[in-house]
C-alpha cells in the first residue's frame, strides 16, 4: 500500500486540506511583496542638483525658483535639467537669453539633489542619494535580494528534506520576519543590502517548503488542484503590491525623530524628516525658508555632542532624585498591576470570567485617560490611580471570602486604577527626560518596573504565611508610589526638555 492509498482513505482534499491552504495562503501573500519590491522603492524619480549652495547674496536669492534653476542647470538634449551637473557658478546672463548654446564651465552637484516627489515621496535614491555615479548600487539592490534567494533555495531544499517541511516552513517565517523588519529599520545602504539579502534567503524557504508542504497532503486526484489554488497568492499579492505601492509611496513610513537628529547635531536628516513632516502637513513653505544649519541656532543642543549612558542618569543631583523616584514608581506601578492581572484565581469567581473582566475593565480605564490627561495633568492621575489601587487592594482583605462578587467587583476596580496610572506613566516618564538621555531614563525605569513583574509571582506566594498578605504588600507599594509620585514636576502642557541643563532649571 501507498501513501496516496492510505491518503485517500482519510480523505486527500476536505477541510483539512482547506485549513492548510488557507494556513499557506495568508503568510505567502507577502511573498511577491518581497520579491518585486524592487520596481518601486529603487524607482529614480526626476533629479537636478541642489543649488542653495550658489546662494551668494541678495541677487540670487530674490530670484524665483524657475530663474535659479536656470542660472544654475544647464539644459540637456530635449531641454530637461541636467541631472548630475551644475555651473560651478550662477549664469546670470542665461536669464536673457536661456537658449545659449555655449558651454559653460559645470561641475558634479556639490551640495545633493533635488528629488521630484509627485510620483514616489521618498525611495533608497532620494534617501541615500543613489543617483549618477552612485546609480549603480540602487540597482544593484534587486540583484541582491535574488543572490540571497538563490543561497536560500540550496539551502532551505537540504534543509526540508532534512528536519521536515514544517520546520524549514517556520525557521523561514522567522528570518523572512526578523530581517524584513531590519530592511526598514537600516540607517545606511551597506545595511540595507546585507538585510535584503537575508530576507530574500528566508522567503526563499518559504516557498519552496510551503509548495511541497501543500502538495504532499493531496490526494492524486486534487494534487494541481491544491497547488493550482496555493499559487494563487502570487496573483493576489502582485496585485496587492501596486495598491500599496500606489498608496504607499514612501518607501518606509516610520521616520526617525528629528528632536533626538537635533540634539545629536544631525542637522541634515533631521532637516529631511522635518520637511516630509512639513509636505505631508502642507507647510512646505516654512521649510523653503530655513536651511539645516539653522536648526542649531534655533534649538538648544548640549555644547558638545556625545554618547550617553545610563551613567548620565547620575550626572547631577536633579537626575539622580529624578530616576530613584521615577524608578520607585515604576516599581509599584507593575508589581500591583501585576499583582493583580496573575490572580484571577483569587476572588472566587470563574477564572475565565475573572480574566474576561479584568481585560474588558481595560478599555474604560484608557479613555478616562484619554478625555482627563490634559485637563487634570499626568502627576494627579498616577498619584491618584496608584492610592486607589492600594485602598482596593487592602479593602479586597476585609471581604469575606464567601462574597466572591463584590470581592472580584473590588478586585477589578483596583485593576481599572491601576491600568489607568500604567498607561499614564509611560507618557509621563518619556516626559520627564530630557531628549539626550530620554530612551536610556525610560528604559531604566522600565527595567526596575519588570522587577516589579518579575517579584510579583514570589510575592504570592507568601498567601501560604496569611492569604491575605500579598494583597497587603501589593497595596502598601502602589499606596506607597503614589505618595512617591507627588515629588516629581508636572509636565502637562509643558514643552519637551532637550539638555540635561534643561531638567536642572525646570521648576
Amino acid at each position: 500500500m501507498k501513501f496516496d492509498d492510505v491518503l485517500a482513505e482519510v480523505k486527500g482534499f476536505g477541510p483539512f486540506q482547506y485549513r492548510l491552504m488557507l494556513s499557506l495562503t495568508i503568510p505567502r501573500l507577502a511573498m511577491p511583496l518581497q520579491f518585486l519590491l524592487n520596481n518601486f522603492i529603487a524607482f529614480i524619480p526626476p533629479h537636478h542638483c541642489n543649488v542653495s549652495a550658489l546662494d551668494d547674496g541678495d541677487v540670487f536669492r530674490n530670484l524665483s525658483s524657475e530663474e535659479r534653476l536656470i542660472v544654475s542647470i544647464p539644459v540637456e538634449g530635449v531641454g530637461s535639467l541636467s541631472s548630475c551637473q551644475m555651473f560651478a557658478e550662477p549664469q546670470f546672463h542665461l536669464l536673457l537669453n536661456s537658449s545659449n548654446t555655449m558651454v559653460l564651465p559645470t561641475v558634479h552637484c556639490q551640495n545633493g539633489w533635488v528629488y521630484d516627489t509627485s510620483i514616489m515621496k521618498s525611495t533608497l535614491a532620494t534617501e541615500w542619494d543613489l543617483v549618477c555615479e552612485r546609480k549603480k548600487m540602487n540597482r544593484s539592490t534587486a540583484t541582491i535580494f535574488f543572490l540571497g534567494v538563490m543561497l536560500g533555495s540550496a539551502i532551505f531544499g537540504q534543509l526540508s528534506d532534512r528536519f521536515g517541511r514544517k520546520t524549514a516552513l517556520l525557521v523561514s517565517y522567522v528570518i523572512t520576519t526578523i530581517f524584513g523588519f531590519a530592511s526598514a529599520l537600516s540607517t545606511n545602504f551597506a545595511m540595507f543590502a546585507v538585510m535584503r539579502f537575508f530576507t530574500g534567503f528566508g522567503t526563499s524557504g518559504v516557498i519552496i517548503a510551503s509548495g511541497v508542504l501543500c502538495m504532499e497532503w493531496a490526494d492524486i486526484k486534487h494534487r494541481s488542484l491544491m497547488y493550482i489554488v496555493l499559487t494563487m497568492d502570487w496573483s493576489l499579492g502582485c496585485s496587492l503590491l501596486a495598491a500599496l505601492a500606489y498608496f504607499v509611496n514612501d518607501w518606509r513610513w516610520l521616520p526617525e525623530s528629528a528632536r533626538w537628529l537635533v540634539s545629536q547635531k544631525k542637522v541634515n536628516p533631521a532637516y529631511f524628516y522635518l520637511s516630509k513632516c512639513a509636505m505631508v502637513n502642507d507647510r512646505k513653505q516654512f521649510m523653503d525658508d530655513l536651511k539645516p544649519e539653522d536648526l542649531l541656532k534655533r534649538i538648544v543642543v548640549e555644547n558638545e555632542k556625545g554618547k550617553y549612558s545610563f551613567l548620565d542618569l547620575m550626572r547631577t543631583p536633579t537626575l539622580r532624585r529624578l530616576t530613584l523616584i521615577a524608578g520607585s514608581v515604576w516599581f509599584g506601578v507593575a508589581s500591583s498591576y501585576y499583582g493583580i492581572t496573575l490572580n484571577v484565581s483569587g476572588f472566587g469567581v470563574n477564572i475565565f470570567l475573572t480574566q474576561l473582566i479584568y481585560g474588558a475593565i481595560e478599555i474604560p480605564a484608557k479613555l478616562v485617560c484619554f478625555f482627563s490627561i490634559n485637563k487634570i495633568g499626568r502627576k494627579l492621575i498616577v498619584s491618584g490611580g496608584l492610592l486607589l489601587t492600594g485602598l482596593c487592594l487592602i479593602c479586597v482583605i476585609f471581604i469575606p471570602s464567601d462574597m466572591a462578587v463584590c470581592r472580584t467587583a473590588v478586585g477589578t476596580l483596583g485593576k481599572f486604577f491601576s491600568e489607568a496610572a500604567f498607561t499614564v506613566l509611560c507618557l509621563y516618564t518619556t516626559e520627564l527626560y530630557p531628549t539626550v538621555v530620554r530612551q536610556i531614563g525610560y528604559s531604566c525605569c522600565s527595567i526596575i518596573g519588570r522587577l516589579g513583574v518579575a517579584l510579583s509571582p514570589l510575592v504570592a506566594l507568601l498567601d501560604e504565611v496569611w492569604v491575605g498578605l500579598p494583597r497587603l504588600l501589593f497595596g502598601l507599594m502602589a499606596s506607597g508610589a503614589g505618595l512617591l509620585t507627588f515629588f516629581l514636576p508636572e509636565t502637562n502642557n509643558v514643552s519637551l526638555a532637550e539638555t540635561l541643563q534643561d531638567v536642572d532649571q525646570r521648576k
